[in-house]
């Protein structure tokens, strides 16, 4: 009994109570650092590595675009990366967490709340939509294939009606071209069957049963793979986060087989250099790689605090990024071969047939699918990568909530029922989906996409380069990493974070402001009332950072307003390592904790009375230690 109450206090623990050590296993940890890295390569690939880099690439001038997309990624990408990894792993705690580095800015954690959670309703909504591809391809004949259906419509042409050949089927194709907008059988089947598209996005209509059926089964699946929160889901990602590259290889060595597939590919990797000069070139670089990593989402932060304290981040930030981008890279040869076989099927240009977003993944991708022998199979194989490729950025986001509500309540009892917790978030998150299976709403999803995950996370991300390295200071973060890694950031990062990667980031936001164009979607243009909706959306996660700030100065001690600002902004005392043995340095207790259970408070003026002394005696509190009764003592 006395070895074990020995051992308590070297590990930091106070007699009577239970070892700091064990509150950090309860919290959980990565099996193997493997997980780790799986689970973020998951959460950085995602859908728009496939639907839209490879568009961005041809139209901002093919391998150019290159250029510019790798310069963004060295400059800002993997050093936000790599600040987010080792912020969140430094503290072992969430988004919220985290911000006992300097409390004022603890609104830009519940922004990233915020922000994950619009990204969070809206993402599984679209991954609901491939499962009910993915259900719908297992079939002889893929229901988007011919025109023969009830939802077609006269202007509906499909490169496969009615046994036509190729060259009759090219034939009518280019008269229709120069007549009218072709109407393909994939296009008519998203708009007129699937989604039952309402003609306004006021215009909810009835929920799409189908969609809301899946939209259950993708929520379903994302709380079983969390339902032991890490423990469980790092043993799924062995096989969410590798599997589409399988299906990524299959996809591109039967694509590159197909006449026409090198036409496609050199459309995607043809430089155009005279586009090197276009600011708007640079602009889509930097954002793409900026929204691609997702930087400010909170996930990063997360996932990182369940590493181990001397785990080397910097290694893993390197390897993720690059991972992530050169899984966009690999993406464009897989979707344009594809493409380019399509344009030669039907006598036309590659710009005509590609596309990126939904229009990419569920209109144009499926319609060249269905060209194919054995066309199901490829469907079946297109629309389960799609699927893995969400669930893995949808596990880290729920994740994201879970843990930030979980590390804030904090208490045993919280820790004990965190699967409610996250039974209980993915119940509001279904709910909350429900009304974008309605027909209006893939109106609505691409509202949140344009708004709700745009210049917020920019100016959430600018902000926190700030707080860290110019009010908590730079000096103290590189000596925080260099106790953690064992050395400290190279120079190229220190100078990234300090002038380079916030310069980038406010370079992002006035370029985002510049090329602002209203959403639509089509031919539709969104009424100025669900604008407005959008930029509400965008201002609910900013607007959390100034009213938390006020909020934290109000409560701060001080006389006068900078003070306050100072205790506000200075970092918290339980600030630093989670676990006691991992607490060296400025982070050492300043009392062992042999002495400080035996902290006295002695009285101010001995020479009183000694109900005085009595009165200032310690009080014992109710986790065993002793307190006095003035705080201020």
């Amino acid at each position: 009994m006395a070895d074990k109450c020995s051992e308590g206090l070297l590990n930091g623990a106070v007699p009577g109570e239970r070892g700091k050590q064990e509150k950090s296993v309860k919290r959980g940890n990565w099996g193997n650092q493997i997980e780790f890295v799986l689970t973020s390569v998951g959460y950085a690939v995602g859908l728009g590595n496939v639907w839209r880099f490879p568009y961005l690439c041809y139209r901002n001038g093919g391998g150019a675009f290159m250029f510019p997309y790798f310069i963004m990624l060295v400059f800002c990408g993997i050093p936000l990366f790599f600040m987010e990894l080792s912020f969140g792993q430094f503290a072992s705690q969430g988004c919220l967490g985290v911000w006992r580095v300097s409390p004022m800015f603890k609104g830009v954690g519940y922004g990233m709340m915020v922000v994950s959670t619009y990204i969070g309703i809206y993402y599984n909504v679209v991954i609901c939509i491939a499962f009910y591809y993915f259900f719908v391809s297992m079939t002889r004949v893929l229901p988007w294939t011919y025109c023969s259906n009830p939802w077609n419509t006269p202007d509906c042409v499909g490169v496969l009606d009615g046994n036509l050949s190729s060259r009759a089927a090219l034939n009518i194709t280019q008269l229709l071209n120069t007549t009218q907008k072709r109407t393909s059988p994939s296009e008519e089947y998203w708009r007129r069957y699937v989604l039952n598209l309402s003609d306004d996005i006021g215009n909810l209509g009835e929920v799409r049963l189908p969609l809301l059926g899946c939209l259950g089964v993708s929520w379903v699946v994302v709380f079983l793979c969390l339902i032991k929160g890490v423990k469980s889901s790092g043993k799924v990602v062995y096989f969410t986060a590798t599997f589409p590259y399988v299906v990524l290889t299959i996809l591109f060595v039967r694509g590159i087989t197909l006449e026409g597939a090198v036409t496609g590919i050199m459309y995607y990797l043809t430089p155009q250099w005279d586009k090197i000069l276009n600011a708007k070139v640079w602009g889509d670089a930097a954002s793409q790689i900026f929204y691609s990593l997702g930087c400010a989402w909170g996930g990063l932060i997360t996932m990182a605090s369940y590493n181990k304290f001397n785990n080397n981040c910097y290694r893993d930030s390197i390897i993720i990024s690059i991972t992530n981008c050169a899984t966009s890279v690999y993406a464009g040869f897989v979707i344009f071969s594809i493409l380019g076989f399509m344009a030669n099927h039907l006598g036309v240009d590659v710009s005509k047939v590609a596309d990126h977003g939904p229009g990419l993944a569920f209109v144009a991708y499926p319609e060249a699918l269905t060209l194919l022998p054995i066309s199901p199979l490829w469907s079946v194989l297109f629309f389960f990568m799609l699927i893995l490729l969400g669930l893995g950025t949808q596990f880290c986001l729920l994740e994201t909530l879970v843990t930030a509500i979980v590390d804030e309540v904090g208490n045993e009892w919280i820790i004990r029922k965190k699967t409610f917790v996250t039974l209980g978030v993915a119940v509001a998150g279904f709910l909350l989906g429900v009304p974008l299976t309605t027909q209006a709403g893939i109106y609505w999803l691409l509202l949140m996409d344009n708004y709700a995950a745009s210049f917020s996370l920019v100016v959430i991300s600018c902000i926190m380069c700030v707080a860290i390295m110019y009010i908590y200071g730079h000096r103290n973060y590189f000596k925080d990493i260099e106790m953690m890694l064992g050395f400290p950031p190279p120079l190229f990062f220190q100078i990234c974070w300090r002038f380079i990667s916030p310069a980038i980031i406010f370079f992002i936001l006035v370029f985002t402001v510049i090329q602002y164009r209203p959403i639509s979607y089509n031919d539709y243009v969104y009424p100025t009332w669900a604008i407005s909706i959008g930029f509400l959306m965008a201002l609910s996660s900013v607007i959390c950072i100034p009213i938390y700030a006020i909020y934290k100065v109000c409560r701060s001690e001080g006389d006068t307003l900078l003070e306050r600002l100072k205790n506000a902004t200075k970092a918290s005392k339980d600030w630093g390592p989670a676990l006691p043995e991992h607490r060296s340095g400025r982070y050492a207790p300043v009392f062992s904790p042999s002495t400080e259970s035996h902290l006295e408070v002695q009285p101010l003026q001995p020479e009183k009375g000694q109900n005085e002394a009595a009165a200032a005696s310690p009080v014992q509190g109710s986790n065993g230690s002793a307190h006095s009764q003035d705080s201020r003592l």
